[in-house]
């Protein structure tokens, strides 16, 4: 692969990786400790990542359970799910937290795959503006005569090679996260 082609995989690779993570947050029914992935609680004056106070478990299909390292941290981390979007409010019993995940309705199921898919969509368009860009700098090289034509056609055809080779990766991607969703 030419060398030139290389930031643009690069960062539609980055796309690529943040849609998946993106997704993984997304719950489906069943307790999936990531949801907690973006949730910071302040640990002695500094916003700390939840995995970083305390034990996550998921002992049941639809609970996860958080046992602090600390037991003055109960508090905090009740306080800042409750501050974030997972839409759990979290119980304790002092020293341990439960996120008890309800059953998803039909209609939740179904506004989650279109949600799902929206993010697809909005991570394809990210793509195929990095293949734009690609172009654009391809078509500024062509005008200093150090590259020829066939050359610029070449990287042209390779970026465009890229950008199918991702977009099906996240068709492909939403369609399982979809189907997990939808699965009871």
């Amino acid at each position: 692969m030419d060398a030139r082609l290389k930031p643009y995989e690069e960062k539609m690779q980055k796309s690529y990786d943040f849609l998946v993570t993106d997704l993984g947050a997304i719950r489906a029914g069943r307790a999936n400790p990531h949801v907690l992935d973006k949730i910071r609680v302040d640990y002695y004056g500094t916003p700390t990542p939840i995995q970083q106070v305390g034990n996550i478990t998921v002992p049941e299909p639809r609970i996860i359970q958080i046992a602090p390292w600390e037991k003055s941290l109960i508090k905090d981390i009740e306080k800042a799910i409750m501050m974030s979007d997972v839409g759990i409010t979290p119980s304790n019993d002092g020293s341990l937290i439960r996120l008890v995940f309800p059953e998803l309705t039909e209609e939740r199921r179904k506004e989650l795959v279109k949600d799902v898919k929206k993010r697809g969509e909005e991570n394809k368009v990210a793509i195929r503006n990095t293949r734009r860009d690609g172009n654009d700098a391809f078509k500024k090289l062509a005008k200093t005569d150090e590259v020829s034509e066939d050359q610029i056609k070449e990287l042209e055809e390779e970026l465009q090679k890229l950008t199918d080779k991702f977009i099906k990766e996240i068709d492909k991607l939403v369609e399982e996260k979809s189907k997990e969703i939808l699965t009871v």
